[in-house]
């Protein structure tokens, strides 16, 4: 079940605003997403202070089947990463929505959370998948 508490890509990537007048989420990806994967192995993430890009590459995940790009749901500023997953990236797969979340970022363009779905909407997408 996915969180209704987040805004979904179509890339698997979810996003929660932590703070809204600060305008400060939280990013990872979703449970379809680590399923599909499998065993993550690693994952390369965006250093503090870098911009990213809404819907470009951020990083990449590695699992045991595969490497796979990681995009930005948001343009903003990274202002920290989930340095656990450094030496735990299993994280992701045992809990992808809170122990296992990527990065915080402040968002510099609100705007674009138009560009995200629901979670009803992100489980009708997976299921056509």
């Amino acid at each position: 079940m996915n969180p209704s508490d987040r805004q979904y890509t179509k890339e698997h990537e979810w996003l929660k605003i932590q703070d809204a007048e600060s305008n400060l989420a939280i990013v990872g990806i979703t449970d379809y997403a680590q399923e599909q994967l499998g065993d993550v192995v690693f994952i390369d993430m965006p250093e503090i202070g870098s911009n990213l890009v809404h819907m470009e590459k951020m990083g990449e995940i590695e699992s045991v089947k595969a490497v796979s790009d990681l995009f930005s749901p948001v343009s903003g500023e990274v202002i920290k990463t989930n340095s656990e997953l450094l030496d735990r990236p299993e994280l992701i797969n045992e809990d992808p929505y809170n122990e296992g979340w990527i990065l915080q970022v402040i968002l510099s363009d609100t705007g674009e959370l138009s560009s995200l779905i629901s979670a009803d909407e992100y489980q009708s997408f997976t299921e056509q998948a």
